[in-house]
C-alpha cells in the first residue's frame, strides 16, 4: 500500500492526557501493564482493518508520523527501537541456553540493523504479522519481557524484525537500562524454549550464582504450571513473491583444491543459467605438478579467470578472489556444489524483493537427511553459507574481508557473515535456492585436516564426540562475554552425551559419555587455549576499500597479497 493511504492506529500508552493528535488513524489509550495490552490487541485485531499498528509510551514525547510511513516503505514486517531503548542485554536468560547464536549479538544501536530484542515503547507492526502471531503472550509482569518474547518468536517464524533507532528520539542512558523480573526471565525461556531448558537454565543459573535457591525454585514452579506456549508455523509475507531480479553483474567465485572432476561439472551448470554470469573467478589451490591449466578452457559462454594459490587457504582464496571480482555481486559456491539453472536468477530475486545485502541459500546432502526445520521456510538468515550465498559487493567495505585466522579452519563463513550482520546489512535465508553438495572425500577443509568429525556425525555414533574447534572458539570470544563462551563450553561438553536412536542406545552413549568426560573436558581445554592465542595474533582482516570497478585499486590490493602469500601463472 503507498505511503499517501497507508493507515496506522496508535496504542498510546503511559499518557497523562487521553488526546494526542495523530493523523494517521485512530488512537487507544492503555495503561502500561502487558495485561491489558493484551486485552486491548486482542480487540484491536477484530474490529480494526488498517494496515499496522504503532505502540508507543508517552515518554518519548510525540510519535512521528514521518517515520513511521517512512519505516513501512522500508524493509521488514515490524520495526522498532528495542537496542536505542536499552535492551541489548536482555533477557539474560538466554545465555543459558544459547548463547552464542549470531542473532544475539547487537549492532550498534544507533544504526538500523536485524533484531529481535523488540521494546514495545516504540514498535510498528504490520497488522497481518500480528494476527499470525495471535497477539501478545499472557502472563507477563513487565512489557520489556513480553516485548522481547514477542520479537523472537516472530524473528523465529519468519518475520522480518529491524531495529530501526529513530522511532524514538530518547535513548536510554546505561543507569536507566531496564530489568526483567525473574518471574519474566524463567517465562520467556519456557515460552521460547520449553520445559527442559528451561529447567536446564535453571540449574546453570543456580550453579552460577544468577538467581538464589528458593526464589528461583518458587519462579520455576510457577511458570511451568501455566499453559504451554502454541508453537507459531512460519509467516508467509504477502506481496509479490517473483519480482525482477536485481540489476547487477555477477561475479562466481570458485575456491578449489584437488577436485577437478567436480569443477569441470559445476562450469558446464554455470554456463546455462538464466541469468549467466559477468564472470567465474576460480582461486585454484592444487599442488603445482597436479594443476590442470585447461580449466580455462572447459566452458565457451562464461569468461573463466583462474588464479593460483601456491599455499592453500581458505580465506586466503577467497579473498583474492574477492579482490579481484569485477560484479556488482558475489555467488559465492564450492567446487564440488552441483546448482539448477536458475540458482543466479533466484539470488538476484531474493535481494531484489526484500532490497537486501545477502541472499543464503541452502545445501542438500547425499544421505544427510532432512534440513532442519530452521532451514525450511524464508527468514532472516544467521548463516553465511559460503557454498551457496550471494553477496552485495557494497557491504564488504563495511565488514571487511576473510579473517585470516580461519584460513586453515572451521567457521570463516560464520565470522565474516557475523560482521556483515553487524554492519546492519540485510540477510536473507531462502531455502528454495538450493544446490547439491556432493561432500567431497577430498581437497576443502580436508586438506587442513580440519574437518574430522561433525555435529551431524557425533550424534549418529556411540563414540564420536564433537568438540569445539579452536577457531570455534576463537569467534565465540571475538563476539561475545566471557559468560556466554563459557556457557557454549558447556553446552558443547554436554553434547558429547547426545545421540539419536533408542533409549537404550541414548543411556549408552550417556554413561560412556560421563566417564569421558574429563577428556572432553581437557580437550576443549586445549582448544580455548589455542583461541586466546590467537585472540593475541588475530584478527587479520583485508579491508576492502576500493570501488566497484576500480581497476588500479583492486590491482594494487591484489599485488600487495600476493607479495606475500601468491603466485599467479
Amino acid at each position: 500500500m503507498s505511503s499517501l493511504t497507508a493507515k496506522v492506529d496508535l496504542i498510546l500508552m503511559g499518557a497523562r492526557s487521553p488526546s494526542v493528535f495523530w493523523p494517521l488513524g485512530q488512537v487507544h489509550n492503555c495503561a502500561p501493564n502487558p495485561e491489558r495490552l493484551a486485552s486491548l490487541v486482542d480487540e484491536w485485531l477484530t474490529s480494526s482493518n488498517v494496515e499496522a499498528v504503532l505502540f508507543w509510551h508517552a515518554k518519548l514525547g510525540e510519535p512521528s508520523p514521518a517515520r513511521v510511513l517512512a519505516a513501512l516503505e522500508s524493509v521488514g514486517q515490524l520495526w522498532h527501537a528495542g537496542l536505542r531503548l536499552g535492551l541489548g542485554e536482555l533477557p539474560r536468560g538466554i545465555d543459558f541456553v544459547c548463547p552464542t547464536w549470531m542473532l544475539n549479538a547487537n549492532a550498534d544501536a544507533e544504526i538500523e540493523s536485524s533484531s529481535w530484542r523488540v521494546s514495545l515503547l516504540a514498535c510498528l507492526v504490520r497488522r497481518d504479522v500480528l494476527r499470525h502471531s495471535n497477539g501478545l503472550r499472557r502472563g507477563f509482569e513487565t512489557l520489556e519481557g513480553c516485548g522481547l518474547e514477542l520479537g523472537h518468536r516472530l524473528m523465529k517464524a519468519g518475520v522480518i524484525v529491524r531495529h530501526m533507532p529513530q522511532l524514538a528520539d530518547h535513548a536510554t542512558s546505561r543507569q536507566d537500562v531496564p530489568a526483567l523480573s525473574l518471574n519474566d526471565e524463567i517465562r520467556f525461556l519456557s515460552h521460547r524454549f520449553g520445559d527442559f531448558w528451561t529447567l536446564y537454565a535453571a540449574a546453570r543459573m543456580l550453579i552460577s550464582g544468577f538467581a538464589s535457591a528458593v526464589p528461583l525454585a518458587r519462579s520455576v514452579a510457577r511458570v511451568l504450571r501455566e499453559a504451554p506456549a502454541e508453537k507459531l508455523q512460519p509467516f508467509s509475507p504477502r506481496g509479490e513473491t517473483s519480482p525482477s531480479p536485481a540489476c547487477g553483474s555477477v561475479t562466481v567465485l570458485i575456491p578449489t583444491v584437488d577436485r577437478y572432476p567436480y569443477l569441470r561439472k559445476l562450469l558446464s551448470q554455470l554456463e546455462n543459467q538464466t541469468i549467466l554470469p559477468l564472470e567465474v573467478v576460480i582461486v585454484d589451490q592444487t599442488a603445482r605438478s597436479r594443476r590442470d591449466p585447461s580449466i580455462a578452457d572447459a566452458v565457451s559462454v562464461v569468461p573463466v579467470r583462474v588464479m593460483y594459490l601456491d599455499k592453500p587457504g581458505q580465506c586466503s582464496a577467497r579473498n583474492l578472489g574477492l579482490l579481484a571480482a569485477q560484479g556488482d555481486y558475489v555467488l559465492f559456491i564450492d567446487d564440488d556444489d552441483e546448482v539448477e539453472p536458475d540458482l543466479i536468477e533466484r539470488h538476484l530475486s531474493c535481494l531484489a524483493r526484500f532490497d537486501a545485502d545477502v541472499s543464503a541459500g541452502v545445501a542438500e546432502e547425499a544421505g544427510a537427511g532432512p534440513l532442519p526445520r530452521d532451514f525450511t521456510f524464508l527468514r532472516l538468515s544467521d548463516v553465511f553459507p559460503t557454498n551457496n550465498c550471494m553477496i552485495r559487493k557494497e557491504v564488504l567495505k563495511r565488514s571487511g574481508l576473510f579473517d585470516l585466522a580461519y584460513d586453515r579452519g572451521s567457521r570463516a563463513d560464520g565470522d565474516l557473515g557475523m560482521r556483515v550482520y553487524l554492519s546492519g546489512a540485510v540477510m536473507i535465508l531462502n531455502p528454495e535456492i538450493s544446490v547439491f553438495h556432493h561432500h567431497a572425500p577430498m581437497g576443502g577443509l580436508r586438506t587442513h585436516k580440519a574437518r574430522k568429525i561433525t555435529y551431524a556425525s557425533s550424534r549418529q555414533s556411540l563414540v564420536k564426540r564433537h568438540f569445539p574447534s579452536a577457531t570455534e572458539l576463537y569467534l565465540c570470544s571475538r563476539y561475545f562475554t566471557e559468560r556466554q563462551v563459557r556457557e557454549e563450553v558447556w553446552l558443547r561438553a554436554l553434547g558429547t552425551l547426545a545421540v539419536r536412536g533408542s533409549k537404550g542406545r541414548k543411556l549408552l552413549k550417556t554413561l560412556l559419555g560421563i566417564f569421558l568426560m574429563p577428556h572432553t573436558l581437557w580437550r576443549i581445554r586445549q582448544a580455548r587455549n589455542a583461541a586466546a592465542a590467537m585472540l593475541r595474533m588475530h584478527p587479520s582482516i583485508p579491508a576492502f576499500p576500493f570501488t566497484t570497478g576500480d581497476s588500479a585499486s583492486s590491482s594494487a590490493a591484489i599485488q600487495e597479497i600476493r607479495a606475500s602469500s601468491y603466485s599467479q601463472l
